[in-house]
């Protein structure tokens, strides 16, 4: 049987790990990411848009022993990019959160489109 490929993973802000993570925490929210990789389309209650934050964003739902861990990533044609890991403890994602992974993903999409305009120019040469 064929592997099937995996967007590589880009943690542009935050990590997952045992502690703060539980090891049952970490290892859902890896196994949650695998399947994002993979190409799966989460919904609830797994993953919801994050519309306020940019297109293609959500946020990922992670239960732990002592938190609602919050994975807010962006779906990228190459990668799973994620934008922001933080415990939840309010029923709101709270502004600052939002605005502050809407300015991660900006710079990610400025940087990436600027990578890109690099390597056609320097195919050009």
């Amino acid at each position: 049987m064929e592997t099937p490929s995996r967007k590589p993973l880009i943690f542009v802000n935050g990590s997952i790990k045992s502690p703060p993570f539980t090891k049952e925490g970490r290892i859902e929210a890896g196994r949650l990411l695998r399947r994002l990789q993979e190409g799966e389309s989460l919904g609830m209650p797994h993953s919801r848009p994050m519309r306020d934050v940019g297109p293609k964003c959500h946020e990922l739902r992670v239960a732990d022993e002592e938190h609602n861990w919050r994975i807010m990533y962006y779906l990228d044609t190459t990668a799973v990019v994620v934008l922001d890991v933080f415990p939840k403890a309010t029923r709101k994602t709270p502004k600052a959160v939002i605005d502050k992974c809407a300015r991660r993903l900006a710079t990610y999409l400025d940087d990436k489109r600027a990578a890109e305009q690099a390597s056609l120019k320097k195919k050009g040469d």
